[in-house]
């Protein structure tokens, strides 16, 4: 299978993820808007959110997936088997413990960590603690089936890790209907969203669960012991879970500041929503898939193979980030008017706010897909503690901008806080790499990444022109009928004014597509000429 076709099994369940994830933001901005409640439960799910990113997706997909992958190429399946044992006697008992300390100390999270600026308000924060509560062993289920989904990359079988996570939008959009036909009062809301959560959890690791039993591993519970290869791998992960969840760090540190803010933790989550969709189906995809091809390459001692993996994944990424980039800047506001401006979220008038966080966003959007490119190729070579001090330092800098633009900008100084230590930590990423020698020159990709961002230009100025002659459709008095089909009419007349302009200028070309999909992981890479 090419490159191209595995990062599009990846994206398509991803993007069916992020699908019925706005269809989800939709309900929940109807029915609770930019409220309490709805501070309340997008800070309180943030929390093990987060930490399902760090220490599940962030650790394993950087750490375990090449440890697992040599492995395989070693001592086969039942050496693989044996590895998976061990790990997950560990991992499941040290998620054990740490949900039960967390339970534990709850209050005191939400009060110093998770939502500081919620104490003031002894009804949110009572409330934030409860759904926390609720929804903290959501990270047991959720860690077990990121080391599932891990061992599934490895193998090759992409399709049921990326189709999992929808399975949390088909719930809480469940509950969401639910609460609508049977009127439920927002407290009661907040409690069914918590259990619909944990609910999700629960099934996501059924379903990873299944699909390895069906890839021919049974994984049986072995006593937690600390085994050479658990040590190497503890050891990997902890700096790969901060650097791989870079940007849900930032995100965990910009809500506990917003929470002084009145409703800028719920105005924060939504346009987060909207530029996730982007950001999961590209640079997730290309995240899951370069790593173990990349892992496999370096261990043939196929240098050619792996600069050209690394290249031609950067060409997909900015191929499809950038203009989707320019959108999100461009037209933001119909965008959030359209997804989100009905019900409570109305009535609240949020619309602004969401609108100029989103564009922000939009902003950063390239360097948050860029760093999931350039991260592998220091995970690969197993050296995570780099990309670490650099994520280290692109948090202390989003600390201390959110903290200084919080005051003078609102939530919006936020976002600000978040591209900017974002495009700090892409770049520090692809230097180092540079230096090291563990990035080739590829003539062709240096001649089409500026023709791409001229194009995007050429977009972004069609859009802006579009969305004045579309505005009569879009206002806030029309109906959703009238709206989705403008915004729709709106962003094709971009896509295709953009991909006619990058095929014009140089930007892609025919072949250079036909040639990514069709090569298949392993073979010759083309030389940098048959690229251009």
């Amino acid at each position: 299978m090419s490159l191209v076709k595995k990062f599009a099994t990846v994206a398509s369940g991803t993007l069916m993820s992020r699908i019925l994830g706005f269809t989800r933001e939709m309900f929940m901005a109807a029915a609770l808007g930019t409220g309490p409640i709805a501070d309340a439960f997008n800070a309180a799910f943030q929390f093990p959110n987060t930490f399902r990113r760090l220490f599940a997706e962030g650790a394993f997909n950087s750490a375990f997936v090449p440890l697992f992958a040599k492995e395989i190429e070693a001592n086969g399946t039942d050496g693989a088997k044996r590895f998976s044992e061990e790990v997950f006697g560990v991992l499941f008992t040290a998620l054990l413990a740490l949900t039960i300390i967390m339970e534990l100390s709850m209050p005191l999270i939400v009060r110093y960590g998770v939502a500081p600026g919620f104490a003031e308000q002894p009804q949110k924060f009572d409330m934030t603690v409860r759904l926390a509560t609720i929804m903290f062993p959501y990270l047991i289920c959720m860690s077990l089936a990121a080391m599932m989904s891990g061992m599934l990359n490895s193998l090759r079988r992409y399709f049921a890790a990326a189709v999992a996570p929808v399975f949390l939008n088909i719930i809480l959009i469940s509950v969401l209907a639910y609460a609508w036909y049977y009127d439920l009062t927002d407290f009661d809301i907040g409690y069914a969203l918590a259990w619909g959560v944990l609910a999700a959890g629960i099934v996501q690791l059924a379903i990873v669960w299944a699909a390895v039993r069906h890839a021919g591993i049974s994984i049986g519970f072995r006593r937690p012991h600390l085994t050479p290869n658990v040590k190497r791998l503890l050891l990997l992960a902890l700096p790969a879970a901060v650097t791989g969840g870079i940007t849900q760090i930032n995100t965990l540190v910009g809500t506990a500041i917003a929470s002084g803010v009145s409703s800028a933790v719920s105005s924060l989550a939504y346009a987060d929503r909207i530029y996730q969709l982007p950001l999961g189906v590209v640079g997730i995809a290309v995240a899951i898939v370069l790593l173990p091809e990349l892992a496999r390459a370096l261990k043939a001692n196929n240098m050619a193979e792996a600069e050209n993996l690394q290249n031609r994944s950067v060409e997909f990424t900015l191929f499809l980030t950038l203009p989707a980039a320019a959108a999100l800047v461009v037209i933001a506001e119909p965008i959030v008017r359209v997804l989100y401006e009905r019900g409570q979220f109305a009535a609240t008038n949020s619309t602004p706010t969401v609108s100029a966080i989103l564009a922000i966003f939009g902003l950063g959007l390239p360097a948050f897909v860029l760093i999931k490119a350039f991260t592998p190729g220091f995970f690969a070579r197993e050296d995570t503690r780099t990309p670490m001090i650099y994520a280290a330092i692109s948090v202390a800098v989003n600390l201390a901008l959110a903290i200084t633009l919080l005051p003078r900008m609102g939530a919006p100084g936020i976002a600000v806080a978040s591209v900017v230590s974002g495009w700090l930590n892409a770049a520090m990423l692809f230097v180092t790499l540079q230096r090291r020698g563990h990035w080739g020159k590829d003539t062709g990709l240096l001649k089409r990444i500026p023709r791409l961002f001229l194009a995007s230009a050429i977009m972004a100025g069609v859009l802006w022109y579009g969305s004045e002659w579309f505005a009569p459709y879009l206002h806030s008095g029309v109906r959703l009928h009238t709206q989705a089909p403008a915004l729709l009419m709106l962003t094709a007349c971009g896509a295709l004014v953009y991909f006619v302009a990058a095929f014009a200028i140089g930007g892609a070309d025919i072949g250079m597509i036909r040639r990514s999909v069709r090569r298949k992981a392993g073979t010759a890479p083309a030389t940098n000429n048959e690229l251009d």
